[in-house]
């Protein structure tokens, strides 16, 4: 296995938060002519997922290793994250969107080896859903290609669970969330030999489970105020943010797409993740579906099944490599 550099590093919002970043790369393959690659994460997790997996190469090395120099960050109010002004803005899709994404995007660009003048974006879930937005509300944006993995637009339709789960905003976000996160590591084990208990998560027949331990670890404690906004952008469909419907004005982002699914996405169906093919501006957006009936993949398989490295590290890098090339 080739060695990697890692650096740590941490950065400032415009308002008052410091957030964790790490850089990685592969001494012996970085390509310095190559765009540096920032990965967000989803609802409820951290970026630590990213840097491991169970049973090959992690979503970072694979990238690394592909020649890439390769961001991950984390957003406020994750674990990691600091409020160092009284009057910053407190968690919410839009603070995620307006000020954390332009926040790692310009640490990346003022940071990166490459010296280049763009960001390739990787959004996972609900990460994903922040870069549409991101995109959305700031056309002076340095992006250059954007993927997303299992992520959200317009709610076209949703698991029964999560119709109950988000059904009033003001229940769901006056539920406690603190603790959850130990919650879910105690009792991730036990639900894993309960047939069916995860199938809107993950395919248990993908996890070992000797390795729970270390995939807990980027289980994050969700923000109350997040679980509102997230209800109201169910209810009505289409996320709003600043007066501005995030659907709608993809139509002016013209950037390469990669919208990567699976066939049995139950926390983010597929015309939800789908549904920014429609409202994307520009013409050059591929879709990649993975699993079938033989070997399904749920939400979060595409990032913690022991194929995911072939099935969808590899066909990332190699789609970044060629927008990046032409």
């Amino acid at each position: 296995m080739l060695p990697l550099r890692e650096d740590d590093l941490t950065i400032s919002t415009d308002d008052g938060w410091q957030l964790p970043m790490q850089r990685t790369l592969c001494p012996e393959r970085f390509d310095v002519r190559r765009r540096p690659v920032l990965i967000t994460p989803g609802y409820g997790m951290n970026s630590y997922i990213f840097h491991y997996h169970p049973s090959g190469q992690s979503m970072v090395r694979c990238l690394a290793e592909a020649g890439f120099e390769v961001w991950t960050g984390s957003f406020r109010g994750q674990k990691a994250s600091v409020k160092t002004r009284w009057r910053a803005q407190r968690p919410g899709l839009r603070a995620l969107a307006e000020r954390d994404v332009p926040a790692m995007t310009a640490a990346v660009l003022a940071d990166s080896l490459t010296g280049a003048e763009k960001v390739d974006l990787v959004g996972v879930s609900l990460g994903g859903a922040m870069t549409y937005a991101h995109l959305a509300l700031h056309p002076d944006n340095r992006v250059g290609a954007v993927i997303t993995i299992g992520s959200p637009l317009r709610w076209e339709e949703a698991h029964p669970l999560l119709k109950v789960a988000f059904w009033s905003r003001f229940l769901v976000g006056s539920v406690p969330m603190k603790g959850s996160d130990r919650m879910a590591r105690r009792f991730f084990p036990l639900l894993a030999r309960v047939p069916g208990a995860l199938s809107i998560y993950i395919n248990v027949d993908h996890i070992d489970l000797t390795d729970a331990e270390q995939l807990m670890k980027t289980i994050d404690v969700p923000s109350r105020r997040i679980n509102r906004h997230i209800a109201m952008w169910m209810r009505h469909h289409d996320m709003v943010l600043s007066g501005v419907n995030i659907t709608a004005a993809l139509a002016n982002v013209d950037k390469p797409l990669l919208v990567i699914h699976t066939n049995r996405d139950q926390i983010v169906p597929e015309p939800v993740c789908l549904s920014v093919t429609r409202a994307w501006g520009g013409d050059d957006v591929t879709v990649l579906k993975i699993g079938d009936d033989a070997d399904w993949y749920a939400h979060a398989d595409l990032f913690m099944a022991p194929h995911a490295p072939e099935l969808v590290f590899g066909p990332m890098a190699d789609w970044l490599a060629q927008r990046q090339a032409s």
